[in-house]
């Protein structure tokens, strides 16, 4: 199944996608994801049902592009984001001149970003000091469907909801200036992080279903992943490309913390994933590359297969308030 966030009369509805039109969900569902996540063993089977006949009664489908569409977890109870892709981490430090970290390959990381920071497709608003450097990151997300508490990874798959789009925007001078200290990444990160545009239900992916890699527990899928900035490819990868899976992320987080329904994860970035990567990787092979980052009027179109198109223009607040400015 395919889940959607929306706007209906200035208050937030979910609805259900099918055959690309979206049906508001009626009783005796919830109004909203959050709800439906809160109770998800007791609504997830009719929820099958009701996309098998999504238009009983006088539910008429809409065109979702006639709809303004939220995050499809427009509130997440919390929100993660892994270190999931070697390839990624192992670019990034070449490029610093640095070798790769061994602990790595020793436990999954993640942390807290700013969950009250979550949008959706649409315009982006950045600060002044965002666009120092700014940048999109191409991830994948899932979402927490039951609580739970030291949960293990061989039994962590069944407490994903479902997965999304994610694009953890970063601010880079703000977020190298404050991890200079050890601490973050904060403000480089808290602005906005980006899911949609809808959330796909794994019995949905069991098609492209595979193992994880040797000496990993749960499930991967082999879901090709792409960005694009206005039009032009800039990154390629594949979900099954994750070396640390949702499982193990999932059974790191739970240690000894209760994890609840509507915590947002997500995978961190994949390899070529981020213009960090792709600015070290350009100056490593020609030292004129031309760095490239984020500008006002700049349209990000993320895709992942069998998730959507995530697509956001980047705009500029109108004001010249900076916090880089302020330092003492």
């Amino acid at each position: 199944m395919k889940l959607v966030s929306f706007l209906k009369e200035g208050k937030e509805q979910v609805g259900l996608l099918v055959n690309n039109e979206v049906y508001e969900m009626q009783d005796p569902f919830p109004p909203t994801m959050a709800g439906l996540l809160e109770n998800w063993d007791m609504y997830h089977p009719l929820l099958i049902g009701a996309a098998q006949q999504p238009g009983q009664g006088n539910n008429r489908g809409m065109d979702p592009a006639g709809l303004r569409l939220l995050a499809p977890v427009p509130h997440p109870a919390s929100c993660r984001d892994g270190y999931a892709f070697r390839q990624h981490v192992a670019a990034a430090r070449r490029n610093r001149k640095l070798p790769m970290i061994p602990e790595f390959d020793q436990y999954p990381i993640f942390y807290f970003t700013n969950h009250g920071g979550i949008q959706g497709p649409g315009p982006v608003k950045c600060m002044p000091d965002h666009f120092q450097k700014l940048d999109f990151e191409l991830e994948i997300a899932i979402v927490i469907c039951r609580g739970g508490r030291n949960i293990r990874a061989a039994d962590a798959d069944t407490y994903i909801g479902g997965l999304m789009i994610m694009n953890d925007l970063s601010a880079r001078t703000l977020q190298m200036e404050e991890m200079l200290l050890n601490l973050g990444p904060a403000k480089g990160k808290d602005f906005s992080t980006i899911i949609g545009p809808w959330l796909v239900t794994p019995d949905e992916l069991a098609f492209c279903e595979t193992a994880p890699k040797p000496g990993h527990t749960g499930k991967s899928w082999n879901l090709a992943m792409r960005c694009f900035v206005n039009g032009k490819q800039v990154s390629s990868g594949n979900v099954q490309e994750m070396d640390w899976t949702f499982a193990e992320l999932i059974e790191r987080a739970s240690y000894g913390v209760d994890l609840y329904p509507g915590d947002v994860i997500g995978s961190g970035t994949v390899g070529t994933g981020c213009f960090l990567e792709l600015n070290g990787t350009g100056k490593l092979a020609d030292p004129d590359y031309r760095e490239q980052w984020l500008q006002p009027g700049d349209t990000v179109r993320m895709e992942i297969e069998g998730l959507g198109v995530l697509e956001n223009t980047i705009e500029r607040e109108d004001t010249a308030y900076s916090i880089l400015e302020l330092k003492k």
